[in-house]
């Protein structure tokens, strides 16, 4: 057997062969905030994928609400799962549109390492404590620069920042927008799938263009955004959906919002995870001397720095702090 050695360079030249005019080119990255040299083997952007791969923010991901609170049962998606099915969608997006692969791979895999316990309820939960509101997308990039420094390169931590279509400015980079479409067909297609397999929702309540247009909910709803994103951009040259498609998507969106996400029988529940949190948040406000030694950072203000500890808590964890907490009073 013989083989070939294929290191950084090979890669450079790859990119600068292969991909689109428009696509970010690792030799053209702004860099890191601390300069280092080269790896010998991988690109600035393969380096940062495998950076949050390997980080406790990631592994925190698979005890994490996406949707459902501690469902019972296996097949629910949770946020690391969640998190896969965005980065597998979002390198399909960027080969089909010869970008950079390994840079939309690493904005996907750190798009969510900082979302909060219990899903959004938890974002809602802790905007109060902040002005204007907690966004999961910047807690993220202050996990990933921050509390676990990994000194990510610059169009990273922008496609990070960005990934949530409500941000604005957008993503700097067409692989940020790829996280952006990959975010929202990924959550929209398996929510669909856990909300019809948990018996709140049925296939004949789906809207009928999602199921025209579309196709059967599963596989066949990825296959086709994913189409109709390739289609759309390479006919206009800018990062985008197929106009009838998009419309149907935004349609499946408030279908969701309206019969699953904010549907009236979650109440009690959304309630219970808000309590969780916020007793959380007011104890450690009230005894900041307990938050653990990685969380007592120079830079930050008491109320950031429990912040930073209660959303980097998992679902369960957040559970049996607040049992430990405030059960026995409770009982007493």
């Amino acid at each position: 057997m013989t083989f070939r050695r294929f290191d950084r360079s090979d890669a450079e030249r790859l990119e600068a062969e292969v991909l689109a005019p428009g696509a970010t080119r690792s030799t053209q990255s702004r860099g890191r905030e601390r300069p280092e040299p080269d790896d010998p083997f991988r690109t600035p952007f393969e380096r940062d994928r495998d950076r949050i791969v390997h980080s406790k923010a990631f592994r925190r991901l698979k005890h994490k609400t996406q949707v459902f609170i501690d469902p019972e049962g296996d097949h629910y998606v949770t946020r690391l799962t969640h998190t896969l099915q965005v980065t597998q969608i979002g390198r399909a997006l960027a080969r089909y549109l010869s970008l950079n692969e390994a840079l939309a791979e690493a904005i996907c895999l750190g798009h969510d390492v900082g979302h909060s316990p219990f899903g959004h309820t938890g974002e809602d939960a802790l905007s109060p404590y902040v002005e204007g509101e907690w966004l999961h997308s910047d807690q993220s990039v202050r996990v990933l620069r921050v509390l676990e420094p990994l000194n990510l390169t610059w169009e990273v931590l922008d496609g990070i920042r960005a990934h949530s279509w409500k941000i604005d400015p957008p993503p700097t980079t067409p692989e940020g927008f790829c996280c952006r479409f990959a975010d929202r067909i990924a959550y929209l297609t398996h929510d669909v799938e856990d909300a019809m397999r948990a018996g709140v929702i049925a296939r004949a309540d789906l809207p009928d263009a999602a199921l025209r247009v579309l196709g059967e909910p599963g596989s066949a709803w990825i296959a086709t955004m994913i189409e109709a994103v390739v289609a759309e951009s390479t006919r206009t040259g800018r990062l985008e959906m197929e106009p009838g498609v998009l419309a149907v998507m935004h349609e499946l969106r408030d279908f969701m919002f309206s019969r699953v996400y904010l549907r009236p029988g979650t109440e009690p529940q959304r309630t219970w995870a808000i309590r969780v949190l916020r007793d959380l948040v007011d104890h450690f406000l009230a005894h900041p001397e307990e938050l653990p030694d990685g969380y007592r950072h120079e830079d930050a203000d008491t109320c950031t720095r429990v912040l930073d500890y209660v959303s980097g808590m998992t679902d369960r964890f957040a559970v049996r702090e607040h049992e430990r907490l405030f059960r026995p009073a409770a009982l007493g």
